[in-house]
């Protein structure tokens, strides 16, 4: 287990933005996962994602990382923001938005 935590603090200390997700943005395997990407798209920030499908320490390993018992999980600058309803949440009021501006994470290149 200890490897797989180091696998995933790496992953979220790496990337501005990572989304712990089953699928891939292009293929998304839940709505929960759907509704995170369009969510991330509409922000037009840079992100990566980790196919929690393809990986079941990861898929596993997450969940004991964040102390959250679901999937999606998006990541902020090494920060754990939440899953799919707290993020609409977020994006709903503006919040995410704002979070991704305070934090000076890179926008999606055209």
């Amino acid at each position: 287990m200890a490897d797989t935590n180091t696998r995933i603090a790496t992953l979220v200390s790496e990337n501005d933005v990572v989304l712990f997700m089953k699928g891939t943005p292009l293929f998304p395997q839940c709505g929960f996962s759907s509704r995170a990407v369009a969510i991330l798209d509409h922000c037009g920030v840079a992100y990566d994602s980790v196919d929690v499908l393809q990986d079941m320490e990861i898929r596993q390993g997450i969940k004991t990382y964040s102390e959250w018992p679901t999937i999606p999980q998006l990541y902020v600058k090494g920060e754990f923001v939440g899953g799919s309803d707290i993020m609409m949440e977020m994006f709903e009021a503006g919040e995410l938005k704002q979070l991704m501006d305070d934090k000076d994470v890179a926008k999606m290149e055209s």
